[in-house]
């Protein structure tokens, strides 16, 4: 896109108090389109003077939700469209933001799954660089810099990981996630690292969503569901809300050059939120085990393409007789996504600074109820799944 010619135009609001100046602070958000910027800017929009969001993706086009439609449409939200990965896009995105934010949180970056080394380099480690370089030249007031990593960059394992344990690079994406952990520092002095746990809420397409996609397709297929492993594997998570609240407190106190993992209390595990789809489309489940070692180790790829055809065309019929003509929702697996590796965070670090309440301490079926009932009024889940 890298362009500014379509942006949204928005009014001054004023100077309304803010908790310590008489001011409320400007936000920018890079990437605040996506699934955790748009909850993001709709928590902070009674927080604030003025919310700049740049993202490549106009709303227009990102599947927004009723209420976050018009949060977007608020004179106080103003989005500057820029492919933030080239320096003539940095440039013209950056060149049309007012000089006196003091908040930036930068949660732009490649999402995808199964891309290319290539791919993850320049949409995460080339990005972010080209972000930090322009935040250190043209916004002086800067107060903190918040840049999301992600939390599964540490080692397998059952017991909760602490911010100062080694890392685990074992992917591309925590690979370069963590090499821009690393170059923040040289640059910028009032910054925050957040890791965090599984995120899932409204709008989550790659967290909890895909086994929601594929509970689905089973309740269609009248078949079981089995899964790889076992039932005791960690996939410790976070509610989308709880992250931004937690994202704002540490805005203004999170400790600078501190790296602080956000992860909910629940503990949760592949075992728990397969009991809850299982009772969502009404299932029975069981877990592959050990024999899913003996054939990934035979032929991963193949394996891979049997369980994607096994569920691809299925969802695309479902799809068409329920009238969801275009969803982004898919049940694509892709490689990484069937590795055995424990994802378990500890929030200590978080709890001492004094971010101790969870509005969601941990996954519900009503939770993921509400996930799935958003994407039907968006015409992005069949209706029909989630009826008896």
């Amino acid at each position: 896109m890298g362009s500014v010619e379509n942006e949204t135009k928005c009014k001054d609001t004023g100077n309304p108090e803010d908790l310590i100046s008489g001011k409320k602070p400007k936000f920018l958000i890079l990437g605040g389109c996506g699934f955790i910027g748009r909850h993001l800017v709709q928590f902070l929009l009674d927080k604030a003077d003025k919310i700049f969001i740049i993202d490549k993706i106009p709303p227009e086009l990102v599947w927004l939700n009723s209420t976050q439609g018009e949060v977007f449409g608020d004179s106080r939200v103003c989005f500057r469209s820029g492919n933030l990965i080239t320096q003539v896009g940095c440039e013209k995105a950056f060149e049309n933001i007012d000089r006196d934010i003091e908040y930036v949180i930068n949660l732009a970056s490649e999402t995808r799954k199964g891309q290319s080394e290539a791919v993850y380099r320049e949409g995460i480690y080339k990005l972010s660089l080209n972000v930090i370089q322009y935040v250190e030249k043209l916004l002086p007031n800067l107060k903190t810099y918040i840049e999301f990593s992600t939390g599964t960059v540490y080692p397998d394992g059952k017991t909760p990981h602490k911010e100062s344990e080694k890392v685990d690079l074992w992917n591309y994406e925590s690979r370069f996630k963590h090499a821009v952990e690393q170059e923040v520092g040289k640059t910028l002095q009032n910054y925050v690292i957040v890791r965090p746990a599984i995120v899932y809420g409204p709008g989550d397409r790659t967290g909890m969503t895909p086994r929601l996609v594929v509970g689905g397709i089973y309740k269609n297929l009248k078949e079981m569901m089995k899964l790889p492993w076992n039932s005791d594997i960690k996939t410790n998570t976070v509610h989308v809300t709880d992250l931004v609240r937690a994202t704002y407190f540490l805005c203004l106190h999170g400790k600078h050059g501190e790296v602080y993992n956000i992860v909910d209390s629940g503990d949760t595990t592949q075992g728990w939120i397969t009991s809850i789809v299982s009772e969502i489309f009404d299932l029975n489940h069981d877990y592959w085990g050990s024999t899913f070692s003996t054939l990934a180790k035979l032929d991963m790829c193949e394996v891979i393409d049997e369980i994607n055809d096994k569920h691809m065309g299925p969802w695309a019929t479902l799809c068409a007789e329920d009238d969801v003509p275009n969803t982004p929702l898919t049940p694509y697996i892709h490689k990484d996504t069937l590795v055995k590796k424990h994802i378990c965070l500890s929030g200590t670090k978080l709890g001492e600074l004094g971010f101790n309440h969870f509005e969601h301490p941990g996954v519900t079926k009503e939770l993921l109820m509400e996930v799935l009932q958003d994407f039907v009024q968006l015409k992005m889940f069949p209706k029909s799944l989630l009826q008896d």
